[in-house]
């Protein structure tokens, strides 16, 4: 994974922490916004895109 497409997306609630890699030309504008898994709620939550 090249690092500079690295994108940290973060839930608000817990704090938890996901890692996923960004199309920085066709997605440059867009913060990414994922249903991921939450391992402390135990269900799936909104993940946004945050700074590194």
């Amino acid at each position: 994974m090249a690092q500079d497409n690295l994108v940290k997306l973060v839930n608000k609630e817990t704090g938890e922490t996901y890692w996923s890699t960004k199309n920085r030309k066709k997605l440059a504008g867009i913060k990414l916004e994922f249903k991921k898994y939450s391992r402390k709620l135990r269900k799936v939550v909104t993940f946004k895109e945050s700074k590194k």
